[in-house]
């Protein structure tokens, strides 16, 4: 499956921003989808996953409250809705596919490219 993320760009610090992930080329249906993120100088880490059902979902304790992970399989396409957002949520964005459960982050290992979220204080 290939991934294309899109919908970053710069924002104020409190304000929302929605992240979308595309997918073609697989059975979006049978894949988990999660967003992992990788600020300037640190290691890339996990921000929200979801089911292959979207009944199911994960989010780091960070983004607890603020972010919400949605997957529309009709459309091929999860989205990461971000709001309150905070300096500390500048980093590079990346969509993942894994056909293992949502919670084994390890083991996502289809990859989109990346989209830039900058927040200003």
């Amino acid at each position: 499956v290939q991934l294309q993320a899109f919908g970053g760009g710069l924002v104020q610090a409190g304000g929302s921003l929605r992240l979308s992930c595309a997918a073609s080329g697989g059975t979006f249906s049978t894949y988990a989808m999660g967003w992992f993120r990788q600020a300037p100088g640190q290691e890339r880490d996990v921000v929200a996953a979801i089911a292959w059902s979207g009944r199911s979902t994960y989010y780091a304790d960070s983004v607890k409250g603020r972010f919400t992970i949605s997957r529309d399989n009709a459309k091929n396409t999860v989205y990461l809705q971000m709001n309150s957002l905070l300096a500390e949520d500048t980093a590079v964005y990346y969509c993942a596919a894994s056909q293992a459960s949502y919670l084994r982050l390890s083991l996502y290992n289809h990859w989109g490219q990346g989209t830039l979220v900058t927040v200003s204080s």
